[in-house]
């Protein structure tokens, strides 16, 4: 490769009189360019790696339905200065929450759509409070239309309904309905137990998250018409430790 590179700068110097110096620089540019074009076929593209539905309304693949262990949430807002905002304090206070709904997704196989309508529809604040038995915190629910439920493609009261439709679907383990005491577990202990929760769920369709110690969530793939659904991408992200902690529910 170094003889026939070599006998090509030869060539071009003699028959255009190009500079060494400058044929230095050509070649040095046609290698990056090179590398780039290298690198972007390994990565799939850049920009075409995106789903050519990007932020489309309504049109995505499944949604994740994530449900949050609201005594972890709650540990580590109490772990920082301050002890959190209203919201967090909504969730926080002297009401025990177990899981709670953190959000329903729109995902592609590869990727998720957010933040589909700028400015997004004013959410009526009837609606809001409907929710607060599942999503204890109005900055949340807020927060959940702007990033996710815009993507939907439904109105604000039907994704919401659709959120409730979701979490009425999933049944909780018993023994994490009113844990009293910490309990460490496998994250692959919490999967089993809510797959055999909840028929026709299975391993592929679940997914497990946690931070430094604790359990974080609990996500599950439902199809469009909220069935259980398998989904590598969301399995990808699961949470790899060996043990995590579930605090236990607060007056529990």
């Amino acid at each position: 490769m170094f003889a026939i590179s070599s006998a090509i700068s030869r060539a071009l110097i003699s028959r255009f009189l190009i500079s060494p110096s400058l044929l230095s620089r050509i070649l040095i540019s046609a290698g990056l360019l090179a590398t780039a074009a290298m690198i972007a076929i390994a990565t799939g593209g850049g920009a075409s790696a995106q789903d050519r539905r990007q932020n489309t309304p309504g049109e995505f693949d499944y949604y994740v339905l994530s449900l949050s262990w609201s005594p972890s949430f709650c540990e580590a807002v109490s772990e920082r200065r301050g002890g959190g905002g209203r919201s967090q304090q909504a969730q926080c206070g002297e009401r025990p929450f177990s899981f709670v709904v953190h959000g329903l997704w729109p995902q592609y196989e590869h990727g998720f759509p957010e933040y589909c309508q700028r400015p997004s529809p004013r959410l009526d604040r009837n609606i809001m409070t409907s929710m607060l038995d599942l999503m204890p915190a109005p900055g949340l629910i807020f927060n959940e239309w702007d990033k996710h439920g815009t993507c939907s493609g439904l109105g604000g009261r039907a994704y919401f309904e659709t959120i409730r439709k979701a979490r009425s679907a999933v049944k909780i383990p018993e023994d994490y309905l009113d844990l009293s005491e910490p309990k460490t577990l496998a994250p692959t202990e919490i999967e089993e137990a809510f797959i055999k929760a909840n028929t026709g769920l299975t391993g592929s369709a679940i997914a497990v998250t946690c931070n430094s110690t604790r359990l974080s969530e609990v996500r599950i793939c439902m199809s469009k018409d909220l069935q259980f659904r398998p989904c590598e991408e969301i399995d990808r992200r699961a949470c790899r430790r060996g043990q995590v902690v579930m605090p236990p529910v607060r007056g529990g």
